[in-house]
């Protein structure tokens, strides 16, 4: 019965992220994530639990699934922010409705549409199929830069946009692939018809290729006349990230759809005209996506009539404070806040700090700090974890560079040089923590020690 409804669902709606059901009394019964990148949770992590005990943040009042499963009624497009038992941040937007036999309610089916920084700007909603989708892209001006590469990068869009030559383009995870795209679509001709984008990753073949070519009734079991997303972007733009992801098998039928200028229903025979500007994107390298049998040589050729380079955020370390401008002024906005920047200790590590995480990373970085600063200027303190443990290992880096380890006098006292070095100690865990609680927690000493020590060093939390 569940598989019924969870069918169902895909057939009626587009661009399911999530799907979860749940029993009569909010214990989950099925879940599936189509967006790994952004929701971490498996099935074997949620199945059998509690709705609750998955998302501890939420209450009767605030989960939508129990209210659905408390009144009867369905509830649509609900902006929800999610936090997993894992402590993992997800924004989504929720259309959920009870599952009746007869009169009787016996679950809920909730399907989502997840957000991340690449959507953020995007008007999201879970919309039934054939129906007008309206969407605030991103355009040049959206790219925040000052580096010659990105200037670079900007001009090439301008003069491709207007052309129909398909575009590939390259860049790790997190420098801005989807913002690139948005932006050939918004300077181009085609900026009034449909921009439509799919990510490739962790979605199984038969379930693509339904996507990106529709099905006709009758085909399988359960399917219906339903058009797939090259023809939902008949003259516009279809942007398929993660190309790399895709099974070989789909390659094939993407190769031949692009070449032919039409594609074929699952079950059709007769095949439907299409007018679409293809733009794809890897977040490898091309060559080496060929190479690795990721990517079909001849889809890779006709892919690339053009192809962007995407430089990652530590090649153009000039942009990161423009960047952090940006995202603070949006933060602001978004969250109601007056935070007036990051403080000069913040900066330093922000500029030797290497971004594993490009552009996608600042943003949740600041966005993260965001919650715990009320007013004022973002501290280290208020960094996640592992940029403040960063912090902490940049300082005593710098202490070995500049050879102050290395300098030892002819005449010293080991005492004085082991209560200096304490002293350091206590110095750089007080810099690098919240509060003294924590840290203690990185010196491996009880609070008690802790005071003990301030007091016989002369330190406070002003010594930071």
């Amino acid at each position: 019965m569940l598989r019924r409804y969870v069918e169902q669902l895909l057939k009626i709606y587009n661009y399911i992220d999530g799907i979860m059901v749940t029993d009569k009394e909010g214990y989950i019964e099925y879940y599936t994530n189509f967006r790994p990148d952004v929701n971490n949770l498996k099935e074997k992590d949620v199945y059998g639990k509690h709705i609750f005990d998955v998302y501890p943040n939420l209450t009767k009042e605030t989960s939508s699934i129990m209210r659905v499963l408390d009144s009867g009624e369905s509830i649509s497009n609900e902006d929800q922010m999610l936090v997993t038992y894992k402590g993992h941040n997800i924004r989504a937007i929720n259309t959920t409705m009870p599952i009746k036999n007869k009169d009787e309610i016996i679950g809920a089916v909730d399907v989502s549409r997840y957000i991340d920084f690449e959507y953020a700007r995007k008007d999201i909603t879970l919309s039934l199929k054939d129906t007008e989708a309206k969407e605030s892209l991103y355009t040049l001006e959206d790219i925040i830069t000052i580096s010659k590469s990105m200037e670079l990068l900007k001009n090439k869009i301008a003069m491709i946009a207007d052309t129909d030559s398909s575009v590939l383009i390259y860049g790790e995870t997190g420098t801005g692939k989807e913002l690139v795209a948005q932006s050939i679509h918004t300077c181009s001709s085609r900026r009034n018809k449909r921009f439509v984008s799919q990510n490739c990753a962790a979605i199984p073949g038969n379930l693509l290729e339904s996507i990106l070519f529709g099905t006709v009734k009758g085909s399988y079991t359960g399917a219906e006349n339903k058009p797939g997303l090259f023809e939902i972007a008949n003259g516009g733009t279809l942007f398929l990230d993660e190309i790399n992801s895709m099974e070989i098998g789909v390659q094939a039928k993407i190769l031949r759809a692009i070449e032919e200028k039409q594609v074929n229903r699952i079950g059709a025979y007769n095949p439907i005209k299409v007018d679409v500007k293809i733009i794809s994107a890897v977040n490898e390298s091309p060559l080496k996506c060929v190479k690795e049998n990721k990517l079909r040589e001849d889809l890779f050729y006709r892919l690339s009539a053009v192809q962007l380079n995407v430089p990652p955020l530590r090649e153009r370390m000039d942009d990161l404070p423009a960047l952090i401008e940006y995202f603070v002024e949006i933060l602001n906005q978004k969250m109601g806040k007056a935070i007036q920047g990051i403080d000069q200790e913040t900066l330093q590590l922000f500029q030797t700090y290497h971004w594993p995480g490009n552009v996608r990373e600042v943003r949740n970085a600041i966005e993260g700090a965001f919650n715990l600063t009320s007013c004022g200027m973002i501290g280290v303190h208020a960094l996640p974890e592992y940029l403040q443990k960063e912090a902490c290992g940049t300082r005593q880096e710098d202490f070995f560079e500049r050879g102050e380890a290395n300098v030892l006098p002819e005449i010293f006292s080991l005492e004085q040089e082991l209560m200096r070095y304490e002293k350091e100690l206590i110095i750089k865990s007080l810099i690098c923590s919240e509060n003294l609680v924590k840290a203690a927690e990185r010196l491996g000493i009880s609070k008690q020690t802790l005071h003990y020590k301030m007091k016989k060093y002369n330190l406070t939390r002003s010594n930071r």
